[in-house]
């Protein structure tokens, strides 16, 4: 026995003593890319070799969720690693809020500020969508470098807002030409190059716009809103870029973002990082599947529904790591993991001092992703507006608001979620059903108070 302790404790030790070199972290956020819309997650439609290749050369997840399916409260939930109830950031922002609310409360700690801390270069390149207002913006939360768009999904060509141009470079407005997709992977594979060349651990944040939809409001006067992919997306299927089925435009503009990200990794291979990054790529939530918004392109694979919504469709998300030498090439993870994991991995992978002043949701999956340990979860909580969920096991017990039933679900047999077993399972019910209201309890007790949105207009 104690032979075998000593084992294991080298084992451990070595592990740690291997995560010191301080590795480079990108962390890809797609925007509203459902779970059934890639090659390497069953879809036979869609061409997306770069990042059916990342899954090859790393894990892929079949389990992995994030704990609210609407933009703004997702990314302020990955960027503190904490559930919207504790950090104060509960609803999407609005028009005004995106240009010059606060957004995030600024007592919170996002994950570019602990690796700053730790000697990384920082950049943030791509969609913000959490708050614009003077010391919200990313150049002032611990990023070094800044090039993308306050708001949410703003015309891929025009890069316009609900009327306004809404592309900045640090805390300036920025004008450029060309396709958003392209102008962020173009300046993350710049930033890699120069940081590497000045020998210094990188954290890239590329949060791109795409695929989500563009709304009419986002559209010239005149034009019709629709898919926006690059000419050479279409060429990919050998389609004309005046292609107007919805469902092959959709396809274009998932391809285009995998064309996007194929330029970020060869950036990494091309500046000698690959062996020494960590690569993280997941979406913020599933598809949107309104009318509006393209119904019936995007795919949740079997899961119910889509975004904005607490069924496995609106929270269960694709999600790609590969880190050379650590994590398996070609393995494939069914743990039960979040997007609030992330942070306390990237604190974790890189050394930086833990966060002792915050009470984290997250859990670092590093050992689940490398060594296929079980999930660091005993259970996760889900909470978006009046609608609740929580899943244990295969168990998950959701109500949509709050004048709704419960639902019960097992999702190891029924993972579409079609037969509610709350009346069958009466106990079970009861028993999820009060660990809701603890959890709610312990949010409200230690929770970040929400910033009211205040309009900050600007001078004339």
């Amino acid at each position: 026995m104690k032979s075998v302790l000593l084992t294991l404790f080298a084992s451990f030790a070595a592990w740690h003593l291997s995560l010191s070199a301080q590795p480079n972290i990108l962390f890809i956020y797609a925007d509203n890319l459902g779970y059934g819309d890639l090659g390497c997650y069953g879809n036979t439609e869609v061409k997306t070799p770069h990042l059916d290749r990342l899954a090859a050369e790393g894990v892929r997840c079949t389990d992995f969720y994030v704990v609210t399916s609407t933009c703004t409260v997702s990314r302020g939930a990955v960027l503190t690693g904490r559930h919207p109830l504790r950090n104060g950031l509960l609803h999407q922002l609005v028009v005004e809020e995106n240009w010059h609310g606060i957004g995030l409360p600024h007592r919170e700690r996002i994950i570019p500020q602990s690796l700053k801390d730790a000697g990384y270069a920082t950049a943030c390149f791509g969609k913000w969508n959490i708050g614009f207002a003077p010391g919200s913006r990313p150049t002032e939360r611990g990023f070094d470098e800044f090039l993308g768009c306050r708001s949410g999904n703003i015309n891929y060509f025009t890069h316009t807002y609900h009327g306004e141009y809404d592309l900045f470079r640090g805390t300036e407005l920025h004008r450029m030409e060309g396709y958003s997709g392209d102008l962020f992977a173009e300046a993350a594979a710049e930033f890699i190059s120069r940081q590497s060349a000045a020998k210094r651990p990188f954290f890239v944040y590329l949060p791109f716009n795409s695929p989500h939809y563009v709304s009419s409001i986002n559209m010239p006067k005149g034009e019709k809103p629709q898919w926006q992919a690059p000419d050479r997306a279409f060429a990919a299927y050998g389609w004309n870029p005046a292609e107007t089925d919805e469902k092959r435009r959709y396809l274009a503009v998932i391809t285009a973002l995998d064309d996007n990200v194929g330029r970020v990794l060869q950036a990494l291979d091309a500046a000698g990082q690959r062996e020494n990054t960590l690569v993280a790529f997941i979406s913020d939530m599933g598809p949107i599947l309104r009318p509006t918004h393209g119904l019936g392109v995007a795919s949740a694979g079997i899961y119910r529904d889509g975004a904005p919504s607490l069924y496995e469709g609106g929270i269960r998300v694709p999600a790609l790591f590969r880190w050379p030498g650590k994590i398996p090439p070609g393995s494939v993870s069914k743990a039960m993991l979040s997007h609030l994991d992330l942070l306390p991995a990237f604190v974790t992978a890189a050394g930086a001092a833990a966060l002792k002043e915050r009470i984290l949701d997250g859990r670092d999956c590093l050992p689940t992703l490398t060594h296929h340990a079980d999930t660091p979860h005993e259970r996760l909580f889900f909470r978006l507006g009046e609608a609740v969920a929580i899943r244990e096991g295969s168990l998950k017990l959701m109500r949509p608001n709050a004048k709704a039933g419960w639902e019960l679900y097992d999702l190891d047999t029924d993972p579409s979620e079609k037969h509610n077993l709350a009346a069958e399972r009466p106990q079970d019910v009861q028993r999820l059903a009060d660990a809701i209201t603890e959890w709610q309890i312990d949010m409200k007790n230690d929770a970040s108070e929400p910033v009211k949105y205040k309009a900050l207009k600007k001078a004339k």
